[in-house]
């Protein structure tokens, strides 16, 4: 399946919504296929990739590569879109190029609609069967909110629940938003949900496109269905070296208007938004067109990752965050009630 314009901010969505190549019958490669893929992918990194003398270095690196017969040890597409992948990022270090194989034909959309409604039924009944990406929503000990959000799929559809998630959790004294297993997706779906954590327009972040030389500016939706957390209780949200992508958006837009405190590791360092491209019948390359810029750094998280306020491994972050909440709400308890029950439950965290 091929991934809709609204997803991009995600190769690993890609990879989720690939067939399994493992099972099926990779098809073999023949020198007239691997010049034919070479060519359309060095056309399509030169024109769309966000970085023309990045670009230039990628296809130059290609043609090396082909010169002196490394991709002739590629015995299938399969291994030959690994190969591929290595060498688009080796000039570049950028997570977010990548060339998939897909056991299956990819639609060929060049000179047709982005979406088609059979796509949009695919990919709605896909994002469905898992939830839209919410594993879980609870409320932990001492009234603290916590989201176990796996991705940012498709605005489009994942609104609703998105929206009654974040109503769940809109009364917990704190919240916890989980982001540690979280690869990224839809921009969109990132704005969304922020909106239910400010209490006014906010502007979250700008994507700067190659073509076009265009800006998408991204902001907080000022009124949301459901019931809003609001814009004064603490929020923290926890990060991996796995978190990417749009998740990385999510964090990097809160920790830059201190609006969240992100507790965990350093996480992938990818923010180089793009779509995917049909290269071959059964092949498709991610390429990046664009760049986030936040408003308040002028600049993003690409390479670096979004440094956590509070390092501790991946494994710990959560409770390391439930203590730092539960910390925070004994600064002012309702009553001493509520006060020794939050102390019992710091005490049961130590």
């Amino acid at each position: 399946m091929k991934l809709p314009s609204t997803l991009l901010f995600l190769p690993a969505i890609l990879a989720t919504l690939a067939f399994d190549a493992a099972a099926a019958d990779k098809t073999r490669l023949d020198d007239a296929t691997r010049k034919q893929v070479l060519s359309e992918l060095g056309a399509r990194i030169s024109e769309v990739y966000v970085f023309p003398d990045k670009a230039k270095l990628v296809v130059d690196r290609l043609q090396e590569q082909e010169q002196r017969g490394a991709y002739r040890a590629a015995r299938n597409l399969d291994q030959f879109a690994s190969m591929l992948t290595k060498d688009l990022r080796h000039p570049t270090r950028d997570k977010h190029l990548g060339v998939w194989y897909s056991a299956q034909p990819v639609p060929d959309l060049a000179n047709g609609p982005a979406q088609t409604p059979d796509m949009d039924r695919k990919l709605a009944d896909y994002l469905k069967a898992r939830n839209y990406g919410i594993r879980k929503v609870e409320t932990l000990p001492g009234n603290i909110g916590y989201i176990d959000l796996r991705s940012f799929p498709s605005a489009r559809f994942a609104k609703p629940a998105l929206g009654a998630a974040m109503t769940l959790v809109a009364d917990t004294d704190a919240l916890i938003v989980d982001l540690r297993h979280n690869g990224g997706g839809d921009p969109h779906a990132v704005a969304y949900m922020s909106s239910y954590l400010f209490d006014r327009r906010t502007h979250l972040n700008d994507m700067h496109w190659r073509e076009g030389a265009r800006t998408e500016s991204f902001w907080t939706e000022e009124d949301v269905p459901g019931k809003k957390f609001g814009g004064a209780k603490k929020v923290y949200v926890l990060t991996s070296k796995d978190t990417f992508s749009g998740a990385e958006e999510f964090s990097y837009n809160l920790q830059q208007l201190r609006r969240g405190v992100i507790v965990g590791e350093t996480t992938g360092g990818g923010a180089h938004p793009g779509r995917t491209h049909r290269i071959h019948p059964h092949m498709q390359v991610f390429i990046p067109g664009g760049q986030a810029i936040n408003p308040v750094s002028k600049t993003n998280w690409e390479g670096t990752g979004v440094v956590p306020d509070v390092r501790v491994k991946a494994a710990d972050a959560l409770k390391t965050a439930e203590r730092l909440a539960l910390t925070e709400l004994l600064k002012s308890p309702n009553d001493d009630e509520h006060a020794a029950s939050l102390r019992k439950r710091l005490d049961a965290l130590k």
